[in-house]
């Protein structure tokens, strides 16, 4: 069983304007000959952990991450304009071209994958290799299984219930469109009650085992307001994709060497879209391993690693 590296630190971090409004925080780390890869994280809206530096080989890898728009320390925080995926798909390739690396890996899970896959079939010439879990493709049905009654609410109602007492009754018939109008309040005590109660919902889904740990990171004021609100932004908006624009556009990437790895448990993002994108993509390296939703649990970070390591002895 492959576990995480040990912990490292950036040897560098940049502060990048990428336009009037956002300044991106970027970290370098591992080896700045190594093999380039691009950490994307979850959300959108989550921001980086220190753990997310830990899926390469410090030695073989030069591991980039970045705070997406209005995330973790990019600023300014919680920025709603100018933030959609086509934003950040060009941030990208602003980090690339500033660091100046001609190809790198991209990894990425949650909405992590999402955004790798946008970028991968917007740039298929800058990526070497693949590595995404926990497949989130963006369609309608995804976000209603997730935040609207009748799909994840039916596996955990107590949690639901909590979720869902934010809302009057009388408005629970659209739940994305309630949470909304709270989270763009311009009372602060109203969207920071509104981000807490997504923010536990989000964390009290997102492993196989209950982590208390987990729901406070989720509902902590920092991240429970930029993964709310940007990620409310976000679903109402489809992502700002086309119907059923990733899976489409398949094709472009087929000739990347990918992996793909989804818990069968997980809650947020049901394997379904891992088997739906696998069904276009019989090339990918595709595991299904017994977890929940997310990439720190030991069966995930066992392929992922894995995966990390074989794309280090193919192209370092």
């Amino acid at each position: 069983m492959h576990e995480l590296y040990p912990e490292i630190e950036p040897y560098r971090t940049h502060h990048l304007p990428v336009d009037a409004i956002h300044t991106l925080r970027v970290e370098d780390c591992g080896n700045p000959d190594g093999l380039p890869v691009i950490f994307l994280h979850g959300g959108p809206g989550a921001g980086l952990a220190t753990y997310h530096r830990r899926f390469f080989d410090p030695a073989r890898y030069r591991i980039v991450l970045f705070d997406q728009r209005g995330a973790g320390q990019s600023t300014p925080h919680a920025e709603l304009r100018d933030n959609t995926t086509w934003h950040l798909v060009a941030d990208i390739e602003a980090i690339r071209e500033k660091l100046g690396i001609e190809r790198w890996v991209a990894f990425g899970g949650s909405w992590g994958s999402t955004l790798a896959l946008a970028y991968a079939q917007k740039h298929p010439e800058r990526v070497l290799g693949l590595v995404i879990r926990g497949i989130f493709l963006c369609r309608p049905e995804e976000i209603r299984w997730f935040y609207e009654e009748g799909g994840a609410s039916w596996i955990l109602p107590e949690k639901w219930q909590r979720y869902a007492a934010t809302i009057p009754v009388e408005e629970h018939g659209n739940m994305l469109e309630a949470f909304w109008q709270r989270l763009t309040s311009e009372d602060e005590q109203v969207r920071l009650a509104a981000a807490k109660a997504w923010g536990a919902w989000e964390g009290g889904s997102i492993t196989l085992a209950e982590s208390p740990e987990t729901v406070a990171a989720f509902e902590a004021p920092q991240v429970a307001l930029s993964l709310a609100r940007i990620e409310a932004q976000y679903f109402r908006n489809g992502a700002y994709l086309e119907p059923n624009q990733l899976l489409r556009d398949v094709h472009k990437i087929r000739h990347i060497p990918t992996t793909i790895v989804h818990g069968r448990y997980d809650i947020i993002c049901p394997v379904k879209n891992a088997y739906d994108l696998a069904a276009e993509w019989p090339e990918a390296d595709f595991h299904v391993v017994l977890a929940g939703h997310a990439a720190s649990e030991p069966a995930i970070v066992d392929v992922l690693v894995q995966a990390t390591d074989a794309l280090a002895d193919r192209f370092g």
